[in-house]
């Protein structure tokens, strides 16, 4: 029998069940995915907390994202039997096999260049990045961008596409390790947070004039001092709050002529589908030419979804983490 997380009490990762399920027959229009990886996000995990906007009923199955190999199709337009594809949903992913209808569907790029975990692993986060510096901040070619959370999944895809829309990167992150990592993905200047306020790190690397454009995951602290570095026009962009809400200084933003503007990709998709298919098509031509692929520092079994979990609340993670399922 197909097996899936199952969240029945709202809590740590710790609280959530890997347990059997029974299939259930297509309805026309449907088709059946057998799901062989699941990639792990950080509102995932605020979702089986009780703590993201989306609140499903319980019971429900964390992950918004998985890739795998169509089994069954049931009179269901553009889609055959084999195709390898990643599965798009606000909830459900954590499992080895799905029902989907065709417009959760995308194929995984390249079959010989993406593996399942990194098909897995692929939109969410490359989405959220073109989302946030393409349609909300507006990037131009040689503008400074200043990324938070430089070693995370959404900020090393950030740091990736900055890079490619010809922005001057500069990647701050926690960890030596992490930096490694941004570096060979692009960044030009590399800021250790243990060893410079990124502030002053910022302003220094742009003789005084500070960031064009700021993709900020992190919030609290992080967002509050952003507001310290920025260049005259500056957009700051709140992509997430895994360091809590930080609070806006309305005088710094006003004397710099500056912009805070809220990134929701997978909100800003069902409002307009159709930029998801702009984002779709131009991440997939990246992706085929190899310029932008997932980092993956983890890849577990589905029973350690926990461990995973955990991976990414105590910041273990470089990039990505994916659950196998096959």
């Amino acid at each position: 029998m197909p097996k899936a997380v199952v969240c029945r009490e709202l809590g740590p990762p710790e609280r959530l069940q890997l347990e059997n399920f029974a299939s259930v027959p297509l309805k026309p229009g449907e088709v059946r995915v057998a799901i062989r990886a699941a990639g792990i996000n950080f509102p995932d995990i605020l979702m089986a907390a009780g703590e993201y906007q989306l609140k499903p009923p319980l019971p429900f199955t964390p992950g918004s994202e998985a890739a795998g190999d169509v089994v069954e199709v049931n009179d269901a337009a553009g889609v055959a039997v084999g195709d390898k594809v990643i599965v798009k949903m606000r909830f459900g992913a954590y499992c080895d096999e799905t029902v989907a209808v065709p417009s959760q569907l995308v194929p995984v790029p390249v079959p010989s260049t993406f593996d399942y975990a990194e098909g897995a692993t692929f939109l969410a986060a490359h989405g959220t990045a073109y989302h946030a510096l393409i349609d909300r901040g507006q990037i131009q070619p040689g503008e400074v961008l200043l990324v938070h959370g430089a070693g995370g999944g959404v900020g090393l895809a950030a740091v990736e596409i900055g890079k490619l829309l010809g922005a001057t990167v500069i990647a701050a992150a926690s960890s030596e390790e992490k930096l490694a990592i941004a570096k060979a993905r692009g960044a030009d200047h590399l800021v250790l947070y243990a060893r410079e306020p990124f502030r002053d790190a910022v302003k220094r690397l742009t003789d005084g004039r500070g960031a064009d454009v700021v993709f900020d995951p992190v919030g609290g602290e992080v967002f509050e001092n952003s507001m310290r570095c920025i260049n005259w026009g500056a957009r700051i962009l709140v992509v997430g709050f895994t360091g809590g809400i930080g609070l806006a200084r309305t005088n710094l933003l006003m004397i710099k002529g500056a912009s805070v503007l809220g990134v929701r990709a997978g909100e800003a998709v069902r409002k307009n589908p159709a930029l998801g298919e702009v984002w779709i098509k131009a991440l997939s031509a990246w992706a085929k030419a190899g310029r932008v692929r997932p980092n993956i520092s983890h890849r577990l079994p589905l029973e350690d979804y926990a461990k995973a979990m955990r991976l990414l609340i105590e910041r273990k993670a470089i990039g990505r983490v994916a659950l196998i399922t096959r």
